[in-house]
């Protein structure tokens, strides 16, 4: 069997439909990249990162194959001699691309989908839904003969993953947090063509404590700028702590662990909706690519769109609930049973009986945490007696707040003198090995001394009780923040946060607490109960 990819997007849909015929020692599995495309780039790395045996042109060309599957139409396919499979690329048939003479969708050309008298006919052309064989004999009665409905092995990845999501959110980092996912597909009415800086507009936005920001690219414009290029561009956004999709599985994984999505007109926000009814909203700016009619088109219109970064919550509230996974059954179907489906007529293309045990489809993969968690905050805060709210962003691509907040031992030496609030973590301590640390009250009495512009010092123990001290105050405090309990699940907030309350509540008393005092931290839209109080001698003596 030969795996024929163009693009790396066109190889990751065909590893995504190989379990189909895992398992059988029967079948040699050999990869090649078939030249003509832009995005080819990355095809070679792809398949020497899974361990691919990869056949050049040349010699795929003049070989013979029981199976050459491919996931896009486009390209010398028929120079190969086999029994041809075609596999769905993408949901649906929702662009028109300029210059690909692909009319009146990408992927329908009869010029790829017909081939002439001296090229293996395509035997099969595997489908997502009954419409999309509508729309392909609409075009050419003859390109629609080997056309079936099989549904979509990647949404069946995505289907079979589903209860993975508190492991993916718990990987990520996410925690009580909404991940807020943003999809840009590739070309110049993508989101990161019209709208490049909305990455770092909703970092800006957004509060740190409420919301993680990700970010999935569509691997032709990753093969296109490279990925150095990519995160240079997206700095800003990282720095702050968005995440960045690998083009590869993660993408998928990180659209189950979604709380909501900001799409263009490319078709990966049909697979979230397939998956989840969770809110999406549509950044697209519109142009001549989105063919109406199609999905994307109908999902588009369908949802709330984002004005500005500005009004991105409000635009997440008007969704209703329900919308993308109605217009999600016009894209896929057989949902559930794609495998199953593609298995039966490939073994049936080969005269071959299946094994007995088939192969399940594929439980995406963890995705990795963050690259950079930020470490330093503008923080605004509204004091009322004894109710403290507080909005945490990361610091340096916004407006500054009421204070900086600064993580010593973890930012910058510029930052940390320039912090109102110096707070910092437990350090790891090497196993084994000889250890040297502060008692917390030392270390905040070290900070006050040798970082004058800082007013307030909180020392995070690991219980994630906070000491805290003010300059020029007599005490140091203990501050502990109580859980919230939701629906049977433990929410904690980050005692970081909490810091930045007291540092807000303290200097607009007109006495110091001297007995244990009730706050509440408004964090968000929820409310944590703290308690102020004295520490004992115990607690500032703790190693840290």
């Amino acid at each position: 069997m030969l795996l024929a990819a163009r693009s790396a997007v066109a190889l990751y849909r065909l590893l995504d439909a190989a379990p189909a015929l895992s398992g059988d020692d029967r079948i040699t599995r050999l990869f090649t990249l078939v030249p003509g495309s832009d995005f080819g780039i990355d095809v070679l790395s792809a398949i020497e990162s899974v361990g691919g045996r990869l056949v050049p042109w040349s010699e795929a060309c003049s070989r013979s194959y029981d199976l050459v599957l491919a996931a896009s139409p486009k390209g010398d396919l028929r120079l190969l001699r086999g029994t041809h499979v075609l596999l769905p690329h993408g949901a649906g048939y929702n662009k028109s691309i300029p210059g690909e003479g692909s009319q009146p969708a990408s992927g329908l050309d009869p010029a790829f989908l017909i081939r002439d008298d001296a090229a293996d006919p395509l035997a099969l052309h595997a489908v997502a839904h009954p419409e999309h064989v509508t729309r392909i004999a609409a075009v050419d009665q003859r390109a629609a003969a080997p056309a079936k409905v099989i549904g979509d092995p990647t949404l069946e990845r995505l289907l079979v993953s589903r209860s993975l999501r508190d492991r993916y959110r718990a990987a990520l980092g996410t925690g009580p947090r909404k991940l807020l996912a943003l999809v840009s597909t590739w070309g110049p009415e993508s989101l990161l063509r019209q709208s490049p800086d909305l990455p770092a507009r909703l970092a800006a936005r957004l509060s740190h404590d409420e919301y993680q920001l990700a970010l999935i690219v569509h691997p032709n414009e990753q093969s296109l700028l490279g990925t150095y290029e990519l995160t240079e561009r997206l700095a800003p956004a990282l720095e702050a702590g968005m995440l960045l999709a690998s083009p590869h599985e993660e993408w998928a994984s990180l659209l189950i662990a979604a709380d909501a999505l900001v799409t263009d007109h490319g078709s990966t926000a049909l697979y979230y909706c397939a998956a989840e009814d969770r809110p999406v909203v549509s950044a697209y700016q519109g142009g001549g690519e989105l063919i109406p009619g199609s999905p994307m088109d109908a999902l588009l219109r369908r949802i709330p769109r984002l004005g500005s970064a500005d009004l991105v919550e409000e635009a997440l509230d008007a969704y209703r609930p329900g919308t993308g996974r109605e217009v999600a059954r016009t894209a896929f179907a057989q949902q559930g049973r794609a495998l199953n489906l593609l298995r039966s007529e490939l073994y049936a293309l080969l005269g071959l009986t299946p094994p007995a045990l088939g192969s399940p489809p594929r439980l995406l993969p963890t995705p990795r945490p963050a690259g950079r968690v930020p470490t330093a905050f503008d923080v605004d805060t509204d004091v009322a007696e004894h109710r403290i709210r507080v909005v945490r962003r990361p610091a340096g691509i916004g407006t500054p707040g009421h204070h900086l907040a600064v993580e010593h031992g973890s930012a910058s030496e510029r930052l940390a003198r320039s912090a109102g609030l110096l707070y910092r973590r437990p350090l790891p301590a090497p196993a084994g090995e000889p250890a040297l640390s502060w008692t917390a009250e030392a270390w905040l009495r070290h900070a006050l001394s040798e970082y004058p512009g800082c007013r307030s010092a909180a020392a995070i123990l690991p219980s994630g009780l906070v000491l805290f001290r003010t300059r020029g105050g007599t005490d140091t405090y203990a501050v502990q923040a109580e859980p919230r309990s939701e629906g049977g699940r433990i929410v904690r907030t980050d005692p970081a946060a909490v810091a930045a309350a007291v540092h807000a509540w303290l200097p607009a008393r007109s006495t110091t607490p001297a007995a244990p005092t009730r706050l509440n931290c408004v964090i968000g839209r929820r409310t944590f109960g703290v308690t102020l109080r004295p520490a004992t001698l115990d607690e500032a003596a703790e190693p840290f």
